[in-house]
């Protein structure tokens, strides 16, 4: 069997750290995906989906994410249910993160987490900048089995007038 999940999107929200009783660190926050194929009038939808990340990465997702940061979640398929206070069951679908990927990065203010996953200026946007960015030597990445974004963090040299925008 197999419930494996793998988004790349958006924040919605900023993420949201709270504490267990034990002391354990957990976030939550939600992704707006967009879905590949448009819809009957032509427009591409988009799924808010819940994700909840624990321990030291849940504590990183909270200081480095903000809300329209992009990420990569790599994890698992929660159904969870419980009664509200009208005594109706209520079932939540959520995405238990196992791993967490800043995808954007800011300006000179950006940092390694120990997953490997680098944030994002918690400022806001980055400008553009016609200075070339220093370059960062590579840094030892733990290695997970069937990791699929082991390759994100390799640099590729492209000059601007190569991009297409």
């Amino acid at each position: 069997m197999l419930n494996r999940v793998i988004l790349i999107g958006r924040l919605t929200r900023d993420p949201e750290l709270r504490y267990t009783n034990s002391g354990t660190a957990v976030a939550s926050f939600a992704l707006a995906v967009d879905r590949q194929r448009p819809n009957q009038s032509g427009e591409r939808e988009t799924d808010f989906i819940n994700i909840v990340v624990w321990q030291k990465q849940a504590e990183l997702c909270a200081q480095y994410l903000h809300k329209g940061r992009l990420a990569a979640v790599d994890g698992r398929l929660q159904i969870r249910s419980y009664e509200n206070r009208e005594g109706q069951k209520v079932n939540v679908a959520e995405v238990v993160a196992e791993t967490v990927r800043f995808l954007d990065r800011g300006d000179s203010t950006a940092a390694p987490s120990n997953s490997g996953s680098y944030a994002s200026n918690p400022g806001g946007g980055s400008a553009p900048s016609t200075q070339p960015r220093p370059q960062r030597p590579a840094e030892p990445r733990p290695q997970y089995e069937d990791d699929p974004f082991a390759d994100d963090a390799q640099t590729i040299d492209i000059s601007d007038d190569d991009l297409p925008f």
